[in-house]
């Protein structure tokens, strides 16, 4: 569904001036470290100011804050900012590489971008050939790849591909040149390298700086890298295309991110932070009741911020789920934290991670 500016919001005459701007940059698509360059400013501070934006005109989320830039007219659609005296400076002015002039987004329906503006990707059945594209970054794939993928095993009686190729093309060119970011050889098509940004890209590079953090003892570091990532998250990846590679994607983005959460909750648990992992873990236990390691984690979130009942009775419903369910008895890392509960083992349910 898309996410549109509710009507008899609060205006942007009610946010601060730097709120006016952060969101002014959000409009244009700028990630928080680049707002936070342009405007001389910690990227903890643009966070901060986020979140308020969205409490006083009551929008859900980042997504919804840039619609609601271009609704109230803060950055006009087809005439770039409104306000060019008081912009965010490019990025190439803080030193750093240009971005990419189009953005594709699969981390729920699929959308793409050129120059901050949305573009109509068409079919569904194109979309689905962007997105085989797109997630082969840099490396041709063919027409058979993308006819299996697309189509899978009733491939179209006519030969469409080509079609979609050259409407894409048309869509995808690089700013006012007449260079089209999809490039064609002998072997089949790419997306040209440096000429896209995705985000299931940035995701795995947030991934790895997380585990780069937290293999270097910095766990806070790690969570900020882990939060960016599943903040790129807007629903269920590539949501409502068809084929077969549509399909595997979506189980394998799904997961990924499921993975993801558990990462970050258990390092908000070693850092001590067990009070404000509570309600994520109880919602993602309710989602997953079968998941050991999830009801492990609640219990220990639970114990140490002192409902040993609570935690207990965490473990006995999973108990009887895994019984009732899947005829199993709890697993190893299940029945530890129950043990350690028992004894009140607090030094070791503090620094257990999911995988032991």
């Amino acid at each position: 569904m898309p996410i549109t500016a509710s009507t008899g919001q609060p205006t942007v005459t009610t946010l601060r001036h730097q709120e006016r701007e952060v969101l002014y940059a959000v409009g244009c698509g700028l990630r928080d470290d680049e707002i936070a360059a342009a405007l001389a400013i910690p990227e903890e501070a643009v966070a901060r100011h986020l979140a308020r934006i969205l409490v006083t005109l009551g929008l859900r989320d980042r997504p919804a804050a840039i619609v609601h830039a271009f609704d109230c007219g803060l950055v006009v659609p087809g005439r770039g900012p409104r306000r060019r005296a008081t912009s965010p400076v490019p990025p190439t002015a803080t030193g750093h590489t240009p971005e990419p002039r189009i953005r594709i987004s699969m981390l729920g329906p699929l959308r793409a971008w050129r120059d901050g503006q949305p573009l109509d990707l068409g079919h569904l059945r194109q979309q689905a050939v962007l997105t085989a594209l797109a997630l082969c970054p840099g490396r041709t794939v063919s027409r058979q790849e993308l006819l299996d993928g697309v189509w899978g095993e009733e491939p179209p009686s006519t030969n469409v591909v080509p079609v979609y190729i050259y409407r894409l093309r048309k869509l995808l060119r690089v700013g006012g040149s007449p260079v089209a970011a999809i490039e064609r050889d002998r072997c089949g098509y790419r997306l040209l390298p440096g000429a896209v940004a995705v985000d299931v890209a940035r995701v795995e590079e947030l991934i790895t700086a997380a585990g780069t953090a937290e293999r270097a003892g910095e766990l806070t570091e790690a969570v900020r890298a882990c939060s960016q990532a599943l903040d790129l998250f807007r629903g269920e990846p590539l949501a409502g295309l068809p084929g077969p590679l549509a399909e595997l994607e979506r189980l394998r983005l799904t997961a990924r991110r499921d993975v993801l959460v558990q990462r970050k909750l258990d390092w908000q648990l070693r850092l001590g932070r067990h009070c404000e992992a509570i309600a994520e873990l109880s919602a993602l236990a309710g989602e997953q009741p079968l998941n050991e390691s999830v009801a492990a984690m609640l219990m220990r979130a639970l114990y140490l911020s002192g409902r040993q009942a609570d935690a207990l009775a965490v473990f006995d419903r999973t108990r009887r789920r895994l019984a009732d369910d899947l005829g199993v008895s709890p697993g190893r890392v299940l029945r530890r934290t129950h043990g350690m509960i028992l004894r009140g083992d607090e030094s070791c349910l503090g620094l257990t991670g999911t995988t032991q």
